[in-house]
């Protein structure tokens, strides 16, 4: 073989290399009855309504007392530490008043903002493994059901829309 060409097959191997190299994706864990949320020290056991997690790539995990929080931080220019993954509760499955485990990963998540469901920050996004579930959710608390690709953060930091702006209102 001559030098030019194995030297574009090595490069070749090489991208394709790095193109099937994958980090994997670290599972949810469910919170320990002292955790606190990662932006404001609240106990997430206290509040009703879903919460959220980011595993990050060192294997540490931050933990939310609101979904919105979690949603804020994915889509803030600013988040640059390496993340494997992003998880909200399945309020279908879960818990309104005390939610326990049912993680799904949040870009898959269906999203209901706009209802009358109050959460740790008062009204919130709700989240959802299942249209249906989102839909029944809608029906008996009012609100619109969204996927993560239509929500922005300019209507997470908005007061409209059932959706506040995240100020120290606890």
């Amino acid at each position: 073989m001559n030098p030019t060409r194995l030297r574009w097959s090595a490069l070749a191997a090489l991208v394709l290399a790095a193109c099937t190299h994958t980090t994997a994706t670290l599972p949810a864990i469910d919170p320990s009855d002292d955790a606190a949320c990662a932006l404001d020290g609240m106990l997430l056991r206290d509040f009703p309504g879903p919460k959220a997690q980011i595993r990050f790539i060192d294997g540490k995990t931050d933990y939310f007392c609101d979904v919105m929080e979690l949603l804020s931080e994915m889509l803030a220019p600013e988040q640059h530490r390496a993340t494997s993954s992003f998880y909200v509760q399945d309020m279908g499955k879960a818990d309104w008043q005390k939610p326990k485990g049912h993680w799904i990963p949040a870009r898959d998540a269906f999203y209901v903002t706009g209802s009358k469901a109050q959460g740790s920050m008062g009204a919130t996004i709700a989240s959802f493994g299942q249209q249906v579930d989102a839909d029944a959710f809608v029906r008996q608390q009012g609100g619109k059901v969204l996927r993560f690709d239509q929500i922005t953060l300019s209507m997470l930091n908005s007061s409209g829309g059932g959706m506040p702006s995240h100020g120290m209102e606890h």
